[in-house]
């Protein structure tokens, strides 16, 4: 049996990888758009996660004609009044641990936003959306070598442990996302979330 092919519409490597380490063991071939031949970017002018990522998985449907899926994510910090969240590729880390200096252990939280769109033809464009979630607190300084983007800074919250001092942040009980592995970050992530909620929803009869 063929694997369903599935047009990722990112430029992102670090994006493209996550979306391939997820999407195989499910069962489906995920290209980037460049595998498939198209390379252009598209302007991320939505206010919005679900209209950027709608505006990318589209302009890369109308060149291909294959099934596309695409992501617009970000970081959402609750001291900055939920910043840099859709502005979040305009941003890095030291923009961030700058604006962050003087906010107290317990008032860093923050959390990553994913959403999915996911486009099919059969002649007609079809439109589809699903979202992700991953709560977790900014660091005071970056933490390990792995992932892209803010996964330095960002210490994942679980659920069973609190954050109750700088210290405590630096256990090994709260890693940042580039301490974690390739599985463990996909196993919790926003978009690891919604990817999987994608793929029920795909062989649900979407």
């Amino acid at each position: 049996m063929n694997k369903m092919k599935i047009i990722i519409a990112s430029n992102n490597v670090g994006k493209v990888r996550e979306f391939k380490q997820l999407l195989a063991p499910l069962g489906y071939e995920a290209i980037s758009q460049s595998e498939a031949g198209v390379c252009i970017s598209v302007a991320e002018t939505g206010d919005t996660f679900e209209k950027n990522a709608a505006l990318k998985a589209r302009a890369i449907y109308k060149k291909t004609g294959l099934p596309v899926i695409s992501d617009d994510s970000g970081l959402c910090v609750d001291a900055l009044d939920g910043e840099p969240g859709v502005y979040s590729a305009n941003y890095d880390n030291a923009w961030l641990l700058e604006r962050m200096k003087d906010v107290p252990a317990d008032k860093r939280t923050a959390r990553f936003v994913c959403c999915i769109c996911y486009v099919n033809g059969d002649g007609k464009e079809h439109t589809k959306f699903v979202h992700g979630e991953c709560e977790g607190q900014i660091a005071f300084s970056e933490q390990g070598e792995n992932g892209f983007g803010y996964d330095p800074v960002f210490l994942y919250l679980d659920s069973r442990q609190g954050f109750k001092s700088p210290v405590h942040w630096q256990s090994q009980q709260h890693q940042s996302f580039a301490e974690m592995s390739a599985d463990d970050k996909n196993a919790v992530s926003h978009r690891g979330k919604a990817l999987r909620e994608f793929v029920q929803k795909l062989e649900g009869g979407w």
